[in-house]
């Protein structure tokens, strides 16, 4: 069992209070999409978004464990919210890892003062956004897909294809920068009010102390960025998974009946106990794999700048390996909590099956085909 220290207990007691309330109408806005404005907006008021920035920059001087708990206590009730809730500090921290001092400092006090929400035109394997350079500044003219939390945001992480060289240029802007065109055009069926369409940029300035001229691979606690939305995500996977555990629990209890005959009550009947069984053990190993991620992910980042190419290799092994159960668990339990609630649970009213629309379109986000190759490799070869 997991215990909090009194200012953990702070943290961890508003974001209940606040997944309750996502709770009360998920299913509904999950049907409507767009964008969660007013739940955005309880975030915002509630102080969450600082809880990683360190208390000399006005934060509250959390941990990433502490970001991460309330990741998946987000994900229980509204998966959508926790993902934009978590990679906030995913692009928060960008500054920190590929910034200089002046602007981790300037971007952690603005952050922390205004309570200011951060998205991102990042993705990096679909670029057509073009930096060009005049004089003491760039113009950005193109277009980000993928650009997950954009609506609403206050600051974007962008990434661009340059003139000046190979390197990727990198920057942090407002979202009202005139020429910046968030498009309502994020429309999948799974997390679907993550506001994760485009970005349309037109002539769009960029100052030169906006751009983050540290290479994501100058050393090794750089190179943490690359790797910390698995991070992220494998506690927003746990957490679907425990939302819809619990779920189909309550369903269980008090509307399934039994499958087997001779009994009462579903919960007598031998086949549905085995089917709660076997998922209860897929999410406690799930909880222990993401848990050993925490602790490897925690101590790499107090050491800053002093870990070492062997511990980074240590906690990306551990965040792949979590990945993968974590996939494949969770979309088996999002798909099998049918077998033990029933037809009757599959009723558009009850929504139960956002569940699974919502793990299967972030788990093709980055397929794990490829992390279990690695992990095999590693395995004969190292």
């Amino acid at each position: 069992m997991t215990t909090f220290t009194a200012l953990e207990n702070t943290y961890i007691q508003k974001a209940e209070e606040l997944a309750q309330k996502f709770n009360e109408n998920a299913a509904k806005r999950d049907l409507i999409g767009g964008t969660p404005k007013a739940e955005r907006d309880l975030i915002r008021n509630s102080g969450l978004l600082k809880v990683l920035i360190p208390k000399e920059y006005g934060g509250l001087g959390g941990t990433w464990t502490d970001v991460v708990n309330i990741v998946r206590i987000f994900a229980k009730y509204d998966s959508s919210l926790a993902h934009v809730y978590g990679y906030h500090f995913v692009n928060l921290i960008t500054s920190h890892l590929w910034g200089n001092t002046k602007q981790q400092e300037y971007y952690y006090r603005e952050t922390a003062k205004r309570n200011l929400f951060w998205g991102n035109a990042f993705n990096i394997t679909d670029i057509k956004l073009h930096a060009q350079k005049q004089q003491d500044h760039f113009i950005l003219n193109g277009v980000k897909t993928f650009c997950t939390g954009s609506v609403d945001s206050d600051y974007l992480i962008v990434s661009a294809l340059s003139e000046e060289g190979e390197e990727l240029f990198i920057a942090v802007i407002p979202t009202n920068r005139p020429g910046v065109n968030v498009n309502d055009d994020w429309d999948n069926f799974g997390q679907r009010q993550t506001d994760s369409g485009t970005v349309t940029f037109t002539n769009v300035r960029v100052n030169e102390k906006e751009v983050l001229r540290n290479r994501f691979d100058a050393d090794e606690f750089a190179k943490l960025r690359i790797k910390i939305a698995h991070f992220i995500l494998n506690h927003l996977f746990l957490g679907i998974m425990e939302g819809a555990f619990e779920e189909a629990r309550k369903y269980t209890i008090t509307q399934t009946g039994p499958r087997t005959p001779g009994f009462e009550s579903a919960i007598e009947d031998p086949s549905i106990q085995r089917h709660y069984g076997e998922m209860y053990v897929q999410i406690e190993a799930a909880r222990l794999l993401v848990d050993k991620t925490d602790v490897l992910f925690q101590r790499v980042w107090d050491k800053g700048e002093q870990i070492t190419a062997d511990e980074r290799n240590e906690l990306e092994q551990a965040v792949f390996t979590a990945k993968v159960f974590t996939t494949q668990a969770g979309l088996n339990i999002t798909s099998r909590i049918f077998e033990v609630m029933g037809s009757r649970a599959t009723s558009s009213h009850y929504g139960f099956d956002r569940f699974w629309r919502n793990m299967r379109t972030m788990t093709l986000h980055g397929p794990v085909d490829t992390v279990i190759q690695d992990l095999g490799y590693r395995t004969l070869y190292e």
